[in-house]
């Protein structure tokens, strides 16, 4: 189904290296707001900075599919030293499909990342990767976005992947 991930974890930073290398992941496409800070926030999320060198060092790629402007996405993603990809119109496949041929990525061995079901969840599969779903690190305050969470209730996880190893 369009709505279901492959993975679900509470936060990105709970997802270790060694998963990603037990399911064949080389390739991540990473979302922003709520994933890895909160909405709008200039500064990542604590222990995203540790997480992203981490995934850096085991040689795994990542870059940052964004539907905000550039004007969000370019200093965040340069403060995280990530080639990015803004305006990426997600669910669309458009903006993923560009991140994973500029990263140079098999479509099987691509994950992304993201908080939202209908923009990221439904990217990821329309697009032909793997899909892991993180809850929203703070939900946002908008009615548009207070609907939008609502109506992914029924798509939500039961329960998440643990691990205290990173």
């Amino acid at each position: 189904m369009l709505f279901l991930y492959d993975y679900a974890f509470e936060k990105v930073t709970d997802i270790p290296v060694v998963f990603f290398k037990s399911e064949q992941i080389k390739a991540l496409v990473l979302d922003i707001d709520n994933t890895l800070t909160t909405h709008d926030n200039p500064q990542p999320a604590d222990g995203v900075l540790q997480w992203l060198e981490d995934v850096r060092n085991a040689g795994i790629k990542m870059l940052v599919v964004s539907n905000n402007k550039p004007h969000r996405v370019k200093p965040f993603a340069d403060m995280l030293k990530l080639e990015f990809v803004a305006n990426g119109a997600k669910p669309l496949t458009k903006g993923i499909n560009y991140a994973v041929k500029k990263m140079g990525a098999e479509k099987k061995y691509t994950a992304a990342i993201g908080d939202q079901i209908f923009t990221d969840v439904l990217g990821a599969n329309f697009s032909g990767i793997r899909m892991i779903y993180v809850k929203p690190i703070e939900h946002e305050k908008t009615m548009f976005f207070k609907v939008k969470r609502f109506l992914e209730k029924p798509f939500l996880p039961k329960s998440f992947i643990k691990s205290d190893k990173h």
